[in-house]
């Protein structure tokens, strides 16, 4: 059993963030029909392809059933509404307007399932000045703040100004989604009501900037001392053997130097006129980095060094490993973080949800649907005869791609 076994969701969402909602309720337990228009999900040209299938949407969409329906016709739309009548959630990340024109917004629905849980993302919240403009991770995170957050961190390490390597933006707003819908599902459970959840990129972002307290006061550090505890100035180092490690917190911050001298055994350069402040240890970064990066150097392996690090100045310290290198250490071992399936005569591994609950994780995931692919078995759930089925594919109503 998985903690949202039962629960009937219907998904409207596509490309990341909404996937990303749906696919945490789907790897707890919840029942999941995305409903994807003819033209198909975006996410479905991402690279690279296995097979003639999306890797990108393979790892968003497992577990999904998908029905395939053109909303533009009204028999569709009918369709569809009974579906939402019985779902215990509702997930979309159209922009504001869209679910009204099909006659599936959270007004609609709710006047016959008043128990429904209707959560919107969007990039800009649902009737704000700005709720018409198209939302991408890239374009909001440059909205947010976050780009310039970013392009200020690096400084003069940049040669010219570049994104950030990770849509952050979409990621975190579907995490914020899933979250609203467990919480819209609990306050169901003590008030029999449903609720409908605005969810907006931007907010989020906004909400996961550690540093926003600061920024939005227009605060200042004392001497120059890092933002916060230090965490993302922590710096990078290279093991004898060429292998880079870093080491959490930078020894800029007054409480990190310390650290530092005692793991390192030279609480002599705490009296050095270089190192005697955040100021002076920024002014004089090379020189410290020299000295820390010297004494690295005389451990033969990471192992080593990690004793010294954690055991001397109790800090941690971090192997930066690919992906793949990850999945051949003995943690990923031990905790099988991913799963196989297979697609055509090949076999991929894909992410397995981050809980273990009672000791146990939530497993693997079927393979994402093709289009189509359950048009029948949700269509028959919801009492529509097989010959009614035959005549909407005549009509071009359902869509369905063959492998």
């Amino acid at each position: 059993m998985k903690p949202l076994d039962g629960v009937i969701v219907v998904d409207f969402t596509r490309v990341l963030a909404g996937p990303t909602c749906t696919r945490v309720l789907v790897e707890l337990g919840a029942s999941v029909t995305k409903i994807e228009p003819p033209a198909g999900d975006m996410a479905r040209a991402g690279w690279p392809v296995i097979d003639k299938h999306s890797g990108y949407y393979l790892q968003l969409n497992g577990g999904k059933r998908n029905l395939c329906i053109d909303l533009n016709w009204p028999e569709a739309r009918k369709i569809v509404f009974e579906l939402c009548a019985k779902a215990d959630v509702i997930a979309e990340n159209y922009r504001p307007g869209t679910m009204e024109s099909f006659g599936l917004d959270y007004d609609a629905v709710a006047a016959i399932n008043p128990r429904v849980v209707y959560v919107s993302m969007t990039g800009y919240g649902q009737d704000s000045p700005w709720s018409g403009r198209p939302a991408f991770a890239p374009t909001v995170q440059a909205e947010s703040g976050a780009t310039a957050t970013h392009l200020a961190h690096y400084g003069k390490n940049l040669t010219k100004p570049v994104n950030d390597s990770s849509s952050h933006a979409d990621l975190y707003t579907g995490l914020q989604g899933a979250i609203a819908a467990l919480a819209g599902l609990n306050e169901r459970a003590q008030t029999g009501k449903g609720t409908h959840a605005d969810v907006s990129m931007i907010a989020t972002m906004l909400s996961v900037n550690e540093r926003i307290h600061g920024q939005i006061n227009e605060l200042e550090n004392a001497d120059d001392e890092p933002w916060a505890l230090s965490a993302p100035e922590s710096p990078i180092f290279e093991l004898a053997d060429g292998a880079l490690v870093t080491i959490v917190t930078s020894p800029v911050w007054s409480t990190s130097f310390v650290r530092f001298c005692t793991m390192m055994g030279r609480n002599d350069l705490r009296a050095d006129q270089r190192f005697l402040t955040p100021e002076l240890r920024r002014k004089n970064f090379s020189d410290l980095m020299e000295e820390v990066q010297g004494w690295i150097r005389t451990f033969r392996t990471f192992e080593e060094l990690e004793v010294q690090v954690s055991g001397g100045g109790g800090l941690a310290i971090g192997k930066i490993r690919t992906p793949i290198e990850v999945l051949d250490t003995e943690w990923a071992i031990a905790m099988k973080p991913t799963y196989e399936v297979a697609i055509g005569e090949q076999t991929i591994r894909l992410p397995k949800g981050p809980w273990r609950f009672n000791g146990r994780d939530t497993g693997a995931l079927p393979l994402a649907s093709m289009q189509g692919a359950d048009n029948r078995e949700v269509l028959r759930e919801i009492g529509i005869s097989e010959s009614s089925i035959d005549e909407l594919y005549k009509l071009g109503i359902l869509h369905e791609l063959s492998e």
